[in-house]
């Protein structure tokens, strides 16, 4: 059966794979590694094998799939399809076409070498980017007739396996260095009557002959983007579910400080206008943001408005990313979690036999360009948090799965330093959380208590500590009457030590994430 998402007894969107609950533990590899089969099979697959992920998010680019226009090759395809296979992971491909981070990268030469043919979106008038146009019809049904051919290929040699997963459709779209498209084309459709979908999403009477600016203002330029945006990737998108209809995503880098459209891609999924890309892109079955700000829990609250999954390709790689990774799971039932780069965690020796060199520091210049905080890109130290953290989460994927949407699983995070705790009611006791941490380098807090029957619980995460309350207005007393370090493994928890004494009076985990069961007592 084809991977698919579909509400689980709950009513909550949860993706299937071989017809069963799969929770993405992801981990996404840098732009140019699958680029080569050689660098993944001594490079990438080594240096993934100890992270307990099951799941690769790997880029296919449209230069290498049709170097000449209409000559296809996927044999690099295959080969990231046979590594796959033997490592025992499943696949997320990132579609690489027309655009990424705003611009046109991926494009084969015959593309970029033909301006006329597919013309670039231009930053002023006569002053052409190396963007291709939104506008560009041909260069759309070019990247369609390429993604349909991959989607074909997948159908094909894939279909049975369902090695993948997953397709994102081109990576972080929009254009950068302008509020809008000033070519002939877009120029033109700007000054012309504002289309009948638009009309409709804003409430507009459908004889309004008015152009785009007359009717939405300083919110125009946008809009028109995001419009011309959305048909093209419904258009490429369509092709290719018509070829094999796995899930498909956009992802979204987000609007931010200075929050002026150019200054991140305009016309991209930001969460304002999820609404319209809903609306205009039924092929897509969900819109994800690249997480590398700090409030990652107000970013994952836009994310899941409506009837949005949350999935999160590129997650931040320092430590923090390993405590983040509980509360999109608890929280907002998350079809799955991935930070960028994962190959860099653990590099991988070099020939000689010589420490691993560690991954370069971000080039200041470029995270400026990308607008990232550097902190977000380091991945200093986050290896052995990320390790566990994917590790205890490996070992319940089913019961969590289980557990989606039934009110059994109360997530937590601290959202800054002035947020000391929070109190989860439950129906006959009161659990108080009491956060620590918080120092730089390491995770944050953040974590999940799941109800194991009446008065039983597990609990998992970094930098809390624990109490056991009485409701308010009880006269009853309540004590914790057993408390158990342990494991879960294929959705069983197995015990370690019982923890009493001395380490029963302070409950607690701390930035290394580990997992409790404890019982109440009401007396």
């Amino acid at each position: 059966m084809i991977p698919r998402i579909a509400p689980n007894q709950y009513g909550v969107p949860t993706l299937y794979v071989n017809d069963q609950p799969f929770l993405i533990l992801g981990g996404e590899i840098h732009n140019s590694s699958s680029s080569s089969a050689d660098y993944m099979e001594k490079n990438v697959w080594p240096a993934l094998r100890p992270l307990a992920l099951n799941t690769v998010i790997a880029p296919v680019c449209w230069e290498t799939l049709e170097p000449e226009k209409g000559s296809f090759d996927f044999s690099l395809t295959d080969s990231l399809l046979f590594q796959a296979r033997q490592e025992g992971k499943n696949l997320i491909l990132l579609w690489f076409g027309i655009w990424k981070n705003g611009e046109t990268m991926y494009a084969p030469s015959w593309v970029k070498q033909d301006p006329i043919t597919y013309f670039r979106a231009c930053y002023s008038p006569d002053n052409p980017s190396d963007t291709v146009s939104p506008l560009c019809t041909a260069a759309i049904e070019a990247d369609a007739c390429a993604f349909a051919r991959l989607m074909s290929h997948l159908r094909e040699t894939d279909g049975e396996e369902n090695t993948v997963i997953m397709v994102q459709v081109e990576n972080e779209i929009g254009f950068l260095g302008a509020q809008r498209d000033y070519s002939k084309e877009a120029q033109k459709a700007y000054l012309a009557p504002v289309p009948p979908a638009m009309k409709e999403y804003a409430g507009i009477p459908a004889d309004n002959t008015d152009s785009w600016y007359p009717l939405f203002g300083e919110d125009a330029p946008e809009l028109f983007m995001t419009y011309h945006y959305c048909l093209a990737i419904q258009h490429i998108a369509s092709a290719g579910k018509a070829e094999y209809p796995l899930p498909f995503n956009v992802n979204a880098w987000l609007e931010q400080f200075p929050e002026i459209p150019g200054s991140y891609p305009c016309g991209g999924p930001i969460a304002k206008y999820m609404d319209l890309w809903k609306k205009l892109v039924p092929s897509i079955d969900m819109l994800s943001p690249d997480i590398y700000l700090s409030d990652f829990k107000g970013v994952c609250d836009a994310y899941t408005a409506g009837d949005n999954p949350l999935f999160i390709p590129e997650a931040r790689r320092d430590p923090v990313t390993a405590s983040n990774v509980f509360y999109a799971f608890g929280q907002y039932n998350a079809l799955g979690f991935s930070p960028f780069g994962i190959e860099d965690m653990f590099p991988v020796p070099s020939p000689s036999g010589s420490a691993p060199e560690e991954a370069p520091a971000p080039d200041p210049a470029v995270m400026a360009a990308l607008n990232i905080d550097l902190s977000a890109f380091s991945n200093t130290g986050t290896a052995p948090y990320l390790q566990r953290s994917y590790e205890i989460l490996s070992g319940m994927t089913g019961l969590l799965a289980e557990h989606r949407g039934s009110g059994k699983l109360h997530a937590f995070i601290r959202k800054n330093e002035h947020d000391k705790g929070i109190i989860i009611p439950l129906p006959e006791t009161d659990i108080k959380l009491t956060y620590t941490g918080n120092r730089p380098g390491l995770p944050g807090t953040a974590g999940f208590l799941l109800e194991n029957g009446p008065l039983g619980f597990y609990i998992t995460g970094c930098n809390f500590q624990i109490e056991v309350l009485p409701k308010k207005g009880s006269e009853k007393k309540v004590s914790l009457i057993r408390l158990e370090e342990g494991t879960f493994s294929e959705d069983k928890f197995h015990p370690g030590r019982i923890l009493n004494g001395d380490e029963r009076m302070q409950a607690a985990i701390g930035p290394m994430a580990s997992v409790l069961r404890f019982q109440v007592c009401l007396y």
